[in-house]
């Protein structure tokens, strides 16, 4: 019998059936009387997260379906943007189902077109026009925001995300640093921070210098889309399947039942090859970013880089005559973008790429937290939010310091040296660690694979044979390690 079909027995499966139980019906948060106090410089951690007489009842919509637990945002309007009333419902449901012997698998989804296409950025921005008061109710926001988020990455049972749409900023924070992300047609993944006069943060200084190359750097600091199947090359995603496929693997999820002894490492397994029962093919072999765009990309958007290197970097590539116009055009309009962002994000963002290679999850949520202060008593964050989203002007905001050279490392460093202040939810031995301990569900990383190809032990087919065994010939495998080894060729 295979390894698959014994990790399968461990499940027991529930006979399928139309009939669903009463406790099926959608459950919503009840509303607490006690509100925050108006007058303080720094609430506890318990005391921001009580729900308040004035959140709203329908945001979000809890299910139980069997042993599934399901999470859905519900403002589709908004796009799911989360705000603090959905923040303060998810925890306690969190805490709850991590408790409770009957709930064995929660799932995160979104209504509508979008998982969730970010924070609620217009209220916050509102919010700091009060001043110091307006500010600090801002970093409130994020502080539970940052739980939560902290809260997904080191959950006790499984956390799958449905990054079905829109998956930006806050949406991010609720599905990357899950074990299981499953990215679709629809999937749109972005970190725009930049654009607004922010920062990338829900943890992004943790997962993405880990990305492969840098290409975690030139999402940052560009605020680039990566769309459908890429999501799933790129390692944001750890499956692919067509959105059309969704609605039957929740329900087979739910089925699933553990027994007392099943470690959560072999639950993550079960899960795996339940997913992978739905693989509905990738729509293309190779990612979008790929080729000649790839390695001018992990040299140019080295972190280690000063932004004036980066810029200079792509200006040589967009003269050189010897580079196609499609990169030329690329490399030109990359250029444009840069400059086009608030500088002072930029340069935060790059020395954030730089120094948080090093933080551990705990270690890079509170440094966030710290810097988003700092960011929300900065005008930069005001003016992109009221330019960009809410009047919406085509002309490029009034970023105070308006160039790149105007940003002085002083004015840098002073975004990371405020304390660390943010008190988190979770506070056991597995609450921080410096790499994700479900790492190895999705796609093989880049590094691994160049460290096989240049041992010299197996070469070609022979090197994506070895790990389509190693990762039990998952959908993906196969065109991840030929890409790789494709760029490889192209360096040589």
């Amino acid at each position: 019998m295979s390894s698959r079909s014994s990790l399968l027995r461990i499940a027991v499966p529930v006979l399928r059936c139309s009939y669903r139980p009463a406790f099926n019906m959608p459950l919503r948060a009840k509303v607490q009387s006690s509100a925050m106090p108006q007058t303080r410089r720094y609430a506890s951690m318990q005391e921001l997260i009580k729900e308040q007489p004035n959140d709203d009842l329908e945001d979000v919509v809890f299910t139980n379906q069997y042993g599934l637990r399901l999470i859905e945002l519900n403002r589709p309007k908004k796009l799911n943007s989360l705000d603090g009333s959905m923040a303060r419902k998810i925890i306690p449901r969190l805490r709850e189902w991590e408790k409770s012997s009957m709930a064995n698998v929660v799932l995160i989804k979104g209504a509508g077109r979008a998982f969730c296409a970010g924070g609620d950025v217009a209220a916050l921005a509102k919010w700091n026009k009060e001043g110091p008061a307006g500010q600090q109710r801002s970093k409130d926001y994020f502080a539970v925001e940052y739980g939560l988020d902290h809260m997904i990455a080191t959950y006790g049972k499984p956390y799958i995300a449905f990054m079905d749409g829109i998956t930006m900023g806050g949406g991010v924070g609720l599905s990357i640093h899950a074990p299981f992300r499953i990215a679709t047609e629809n999937t749109v993944f972005a970190m725009p921070e930049t654009t607004i006069g922010f920062f990338p943060e829900v943890g992004a200084s943790f997962f993405l210098p880990k990305m492969d190359g840098n290409l975690g750097t030139y999402l940052a600091l560009t605020s680039e889309q990566l769309k459908g199947v890429d999501v799933f090359y790129h390692g944001v995603a750890t499956h692919f399947m067509h959105s059309t496929s969704l609605p039957e693997l929740e329900s087979r999820l739910a089925e699933l039942q553990f027994k007392d002894y099943t470690s959560l490492q072999e639950r993550y397994q079960i899960i795996n090859a339940t997913i992978e029962e739905f693989n509905t093919g990738l729509p293309s072999p190779r990612p979008s970013i790929t080729g000649q765009q790839r390695l001018i990309i992990d040299t140019v958007f080295n972190p280690n880089h000063k932004i004036s290197s980066v810029l200079s970097g792509l200006e040589a590539i967009t003269n050189d005559s010897n580079s196609s116009e499609a990169i030329k055009k690329w490399a030109a309009r990359t250029t444009a973008t840069i400059n086009e962002r608030s500088p002072t994000s930029v340069a935060v963002t790059l020395e954030q790429m730089r120094v948080a290679r090093t933080w551990d999850i705990a270690t890079a949520f509170r440094m966030e937290h710290a810097i988003a202060g700092v960011f929300m008593a900065h005008p930069d964050f005001v003016e992109g939010v009221s330019a960009r989203l809410i009047e919406r002007k085509k002309t490029r905001p009034d970023w105070k310091p308006n160039t790149l050279p105007e940003v002085s490392e002083q004015q840098v460093q002073k975004f990371f040296n405020a304390e660390p202040e943010l008190e988190l939810l979770v506070n056991r031995k597995e609450s921080s660690f410096v790499e994700y301990p479900h790492k190895d569900i999705g796609l093989p990383q880049e590094k691994d694979i160049r460290q096989v190809a240049k041992e010299g032990r197996y070469m070609g087919e022979e090197i994506v044979q070895h790990f389509l065994e190693k990762k039990k010939h998952k959908q993906g495998v196969r065109e991840k390690v030929e890409e790789v080894l494709e760029r490889i060729a192209l360096e040589q």
